[in-house]
C-alpha cells in the first residue's frame, strides 16, 4: 500500500537566519523582513509561548495523542501562526493542538508563520502573490485562503476580488481542509490530484476517507472512477438506512409475547406498532363482569 511520504522541514535557513542578533528583524521595513512574511519557517519549540488570551483551555488528550501520532508519521501538515515579541521569542496565535501535539510527539522544531506587527498589508500582499503561482499544490494553497479568512479576517467574497478567482473555486479548496491530514499529504505529495480530493470531501468520515484513499492509490483509479464509488458508499449507506428503517414499519411481536398478552388476559390481545415504535394494546371485555375481572388482574 503506497503511503505518503514526509516532506523535508521548510525554512531551516530563515530559522538560523531569526537567531542571528545582528539580523533581528523587528518590522516590515527591516532587512530581510520579506524573507519572513508570508513564508515557512521552522521554529524550536521551547522559543514559542503561548497566548495567554487563548479562549480555548480544553483540550481531548485522545485527540492530542492521535494527531501526536499523525504528526509522528506524517509531520505537520499545516503550520502554526506565531507573533514575533522579542528576539528569537514569539507567542501563539493559532495552532495550540498542532503546538501540543508536535511537542507530544517529540519534535524539537515546529514550521510556523511568524506575524511582525506592522506586517498586515505585506502579508496580505504576499498571500496574494503566493496564490497566483503556479508551483503550488491545492493544499498550500487552501491553507493560503485559509490565512486570509483566519488572520486578515477577509470574507471569502473579498478574496475573490483580490485573488481574482471564482468564490465557488475558494470555497473547493477551502473544502480540501476538511480531509483527514493523511489524505492532505497525499495531495501534496501528488499521490492523488485535488479531483480525487473533491470527491472524497463528499464522505464526513475519516475512516471510509482513507480507505478510499488506499484504494485509489492501490488501483490507480481515476477521478470518475472515484466519485462513482463514493457514490456506491453513500447508496450502500442509504439502503441499509431505509432498510432498517423498513423493518421498523413491519416490526410485529412474536407468538411467545403475544401468548403472554393471552395468558395474562384470558384474551386475544390485539398489539399495534407504529413505525416510529410507538403503538397500542387493545384488550376487550365481553360483559361488566368480564372487565372489572381485567381490572383487578390489572390492580393486582
Amino acid at each position: 500500500m503506497a503511503k505518503a511520504v514526509k516532506k523535508q522541514a521548510l525554512g531551516r535557513g530563515l530559522s538560523a537566519l531569526l537567531k542571528d542578533p545582528a539580523n533581528d528583524i523587528k518590522s516590515v521595513e527591516d532587512t530581510n523582513a520579506d524573507k519572513v512574511v508570508g513564508n515557512i519557517i521552522e521554529l524550536e519549540l521551547d522559543t514559542i509561548k503561548v497566548n495567554p488570551f487563548q479562549p480555548r483551555t480544553n483540550f481531548n488528550e485522545e485527540a492530542l495523542k492521535e494527531l501526536a501520532s499523525s504528526i509522528k508519521e506524517l509531520g505537520v501538515i499545516q503550520p502554526i501562526t506565531v507573533r514575533k515579541i522579542d528576539f528569537n521569542q514569539y507567542e501563539l496565535i493559532s495552532g495550540e493542538r498542532r503546538l501540543r501535539a508536535s511537542k507530544l510527539a517529540g519534535l524539537k522544531t515546529v514550521p510556523a508563520y511568524i506575524r511582525i506587527a506592522n506586517d498586515n498589508d505585506s502579508l496580505v500582499m504576499a498571500l496574494v502573490e503566493n496564490i497566483q503561482r503556479h508551483d503550488l499544490d491545492p493544499i498550500e494553497i487552501a491553507m493560503s485562503y485559509q490565512r486570509l479568512i483566519d488572520e486578515i479576517q477577509l470574507t471569502q467574497e473579498q478574496m475573490s476580488e483580490r485573488v481574482g478567482k471564482k468564490r465557488s473555486t475558494i470555497t473547493n479548496y477551502l473544502r480540501l481542509l476538511r480531509l483527514d491530514p493523511i489524505i492532505q499529504s497525499g495531495i501534496r505529495d501528488g499521490f492523488i490530484s485535488m479531483g480525487h480530493g473533491r470527491a472524497i470531501i463528499n464522505i464526513d468520515d475519516h475512516e471510509v476517507q482513507t480507505d478510499i484513499y488506499h484504494k485509489i492509490i492501490k488501483e490507480n483509479l481515476s477521478v470518475r472512477e472515484t466519485e462513482a464509488l463514493v457514490k456506491a458508499y453513500q447508496e450502500g449507506l442509504l439502503s441499509q438506512n431505509n432498510s432498517v428503517a423498513k423493518k421498523k414499519m413491519t416490526y410485529t411481536i412474536s407468538n411467545a409475547q403475544q401468548k403472554i398478552f393471552t395468558d395474562f388476559f384470558g384474551a386475544k390481545v390485539d398489539v399495534k406498532i407504529a413505525a416510529n415504535g410507538k403503538g397500542k394494546i387493545n384488550v376487550p371485555f365481553h360483559s361488566a363482569e368480564d372487565l372489572e375481572r381485567i381490572i383487578k388482574l390489572l390492580s393486582k
